[in-house]
């Protein structure tokens, strides 16, 4: 792939722009310099450098980040800043959006791609995708609060009863729930109808992909080929 066409794709601007990083000498390839926007890249294993940073070839930016408290999963925003501010401005030239949404209080795992497939499967409500989430509660948790989410509740506008996948007291107003839906506000919901209040939410984990405990809040970093495969991603 020629130079410039490179660091378009990956959000560098223009084709213009890009020619003029790569004239001015800002931009390293595998480690050498290289001034020609027109010279052609194999991009196996490649990783470029502009101004300092190192960016390794993508198809596609598939992502997970820690979502803090305080941003919403959207492109457009109405309230508070989108969590998309969190990542580099090139990533954000590439359109990326999460997968699927997490509440603008609910902190932790949120995959973010420009990869259509991948946001398809993930999304996708006949795969069934568990998600692992930690419910801090208002009221003490029993048992019966547990056969509940576990037999199925009754929601607002829905048909019929949904089931959690997983659900077991880990502390005393702690409580972890695994859901295959993604219905709108599902878990706080959930916990409602089955008599409590979720007073804060935090997202453990996506499939077998867990949030990694060296990520802090605000964190991103690249999906690898490990993670897609927990994701259980198919091309």
């Amino acid at each position: 792939m020629q130079l410039e066409r490179l660091l378009q794709k990956h959000g560098f601007g223009t084709r213009k722009g890009c020619r003029g990083l790569i004239r001015n000498e800002r931009v390293a390839v595998n480690g050498e310099l290289c001034d020609d926007p027109f010279a052609d890249i194999p991009t196996d294993n490649l990783v470029f450098t502009v101004d300092g940073v190192d960016w390794p070839y993508a198809e596609f930016a598939s992502l997970m980040l820690y979502k803090p408290a305080g941003y919403e999963c959207s492109r457009k925003p109405q309230h508070h800043p989108s969590v998309l501010e969190l990542l580099p401005v090139q990533l954000r030239e590439r359109e990326v959006q999460p997968i699927g949404r997490l509440d603008e209080d609910t902190t932790g795992l949120l995959l973010i791609t420009d990869d259509g497939q991948l946001n398809h499967q993930l999304s996708s409500a006949k795969r069934k995708v568990p998600k692992v989430y930690l419910a801090t509660t208002k009221h003490l948790l029993d048992q019966a609060q547990i056969d509940q989410l576990l037999a199925g509740v009754l929601l607002n506008d829905e048909p019929e009863p949904i089931a959690a996948a997983g659900a077991e007291i880990v502390g005393e107003n702690l409580l972890r729930l695994t859901v295959t839906e993604g219905k709108y506000h599902q878990v706080k919901r959930m916990v409602a109808a089955a008599g409590n209040r979720v007073e804060a939410l935090h997202r453990e984990a996506v499939g077998e992909l867990v949030l990694p405990a060296d990520l802090k809040p605000g964190e991103w970093r690249w999906l690898s080929a490990a993670d897609l495969q927990k994701l259980g991603y198919t091309k």
